[in-house]
C-alpha cells in the first residue's frame, strides 16, 4: 500500500527537488561571484532548507542529537556512515554553522544544477576513485583548509552508500590525512538511521513516512589519539547506534 501510493506523491516531490535545484542554480552563482564565499554559504544553507522541505512531503521527518557536544572555533572532522544523499542533505541543513565540506566522487562535480556547482566552488573535493593517488593531495588540502579557516570537513569512510541500512567496512586512508594535516581538528562521529528507507524502492518511487535520525557522539581531539585508537574509538561509536 505504501509503494501505490507513493507514486503520485513522488511525483510532486520530484517536482519540487528539481524546480529547488534549478532555482538555487543561478542563485547561487550570484552569491559566488558577486559577494563572495559568506553569500554564496548562505545560499547553499537555504537551498538545503528547501531540500529539506522538499522531503517533507514524502512525510520525512528529522531528528539531531547532542549537537551542543560540537566544539566550536576549531576544525572539524564529521565521521559518518552514508545511506543516502539525504544524509549530506541534512548535515549541511542541521550543522550548517560549521561550513561543512565533502569528500566527493568526481563524477558529482558536473551535471546536476546546485549541487555540482555548490561541489566545485564551496570548498568541497572532488576525488577519483580509480586513481588513489590523486585523492592524497586533494584530501590534504581540504586537510589544510579546515584547519586554517576552523570549518569542518564531512568523510564516509564506507567510501559507497549501504543500501540497507547495515554499515561497510571503514576505509581508513582519507580519514588519516585528514588527521595527519589538521592536527587541532577534533573528530566527530555521526550515525545516521533510516535514511537508506527513502530509496528502498529504489529512485522511484519514493520510501515514505521515514524519520531520519542524526546521532552525535562524543568528539575525539585528535592530537589525544594514535590514529589506530582514533579509527577504533570512530568507527566503533558510528556502528554500535545504527538500527537496521
Amino acid at each position: 500500500m505504501e509503494k501505490l501510493l507513493s507514486y503520485p506523491i513522488s511525483v510532486v516531490y520530484y517536482l519540487c527537488f528539481g524546480l529547488t535545484l534549478v532555482i538555487f542554480h543561478p542563485i547561487q552563482w550570484i552569491c559566488f561571484n558577486l559577494f563572495g564565499y559568506q553569500a554564496h554559504k548562505k545560499s547553499v544553507d537555504y537551498l538545503n532548507f528547501f531540500l529539506v522541505k522538499c522531503t517533507n512531503i514524502l512525510g520525512t521527518t528529522y531528528t539531531v542529537e547532542n549537537r551542543e557536544r560540537i566544539p566550536q572555533n576549531v576544525p572539524i572532522i564529521f565521521v559518518a556512515n552514508h545511506q543516502s544523499l539525504f544524509d549530506i542533505i541534512g548535515i549541511i541543513w542541521y550543522l550548517r554553522r560549521f561550513h561543512a565540506k565533502f569528500v566527493s566522487k568526481k563524477e558529482l562535480g558536473k551535471g546536476i544544477p546546485s549541487v555540482s556547482y555548490n561541489l566545485r566552488h564551496g570548498g568541497s573535493v572532488l576525488i577519483d576513485r580509480k586513481d588513489p593517488k590523486q585523492a592524497i593531495p586533494v584530501i590534504k588540502g581540504l586537510s589544510e583548509y579546515i584547519e586554517k579557516h576552523k570549518r569542518a570537513a564531512v568523510i564516509f569512510p564506507e567510501g559507497t552508500r549501504s543500501k540497507n541500512g547495515k554499515p561497510k567496512e571503514f576505509a581508513q586512508s582519507g580519514l588519516k590525512i585528514l588527521c595527519k594535516y589538521a592536527p587541532s581538528a577534533y573528530v566527530v562521529p555521526i550515525t545516521i538511521n533510516n535514511s537508506w528507507k527513502m530509496v528502498k524502492f529504489g529512485a522511484f518511487p519514493m520510501g515514505l513516512g521515514t524519520r531520519l535520525q542524526f546521532i552525535i557522539h562524543e568528539p575525539l581531539a585528535v592530537k589525544d589519539f594514535s590514529f589506530e585508537e582514533l579509527m577504533e574509538k570512530t568507527e566503533h561509536a558510528v556502528k554500535q547506534s545504527i538500527k537496521n
